[in-house]
């Protein structure tokens, strides 16, 4: 798994590279100036509190694991998005290749 997050100091701090690489999870984050990863993670996490998580109530875990990976097969398989002239991002993506 990869864990984006900004550069704050909690992020940076030795303590947490070490616990997030202690458990196999890659951390992303850009470089000094250069935000451009970030906007389009805001933008996704952004969407899925207004569109999935307020509405729903998990009482384990696992039940907001599993909504968490429904969303993201939504997000990139079904969701129609403007800016991506009104195709999902998996077809956007594929008219690349």
């Amino acid at each position: 798994p990869i864990l984006h997050s900004d550069r704050g100091f909690q992020y940076t701090s030795k303590e947490y590279v070490h616990e997030v690489s202690k458990v196999g999870i890659t951390r992303s984050m850009s470089r000094v100036g250069r935000y451009i990863d970030n906007a389009p993670m805001e933008s996704f996490w952004s969407h899925f509190k207004d569109e999935y998580y307020y509405d729903h109530t998990f009482i384990t875990y696992e039940e907001l694991v599993v909504g968490v990976d429904s969303y993201i097969n939504y997000y990139n398989n079904d969701r129609y998005q403007w800016n991506l002239k009104s195709l999902t991002p998996v077809e956007y993506r594929n008219q690349a290749a």
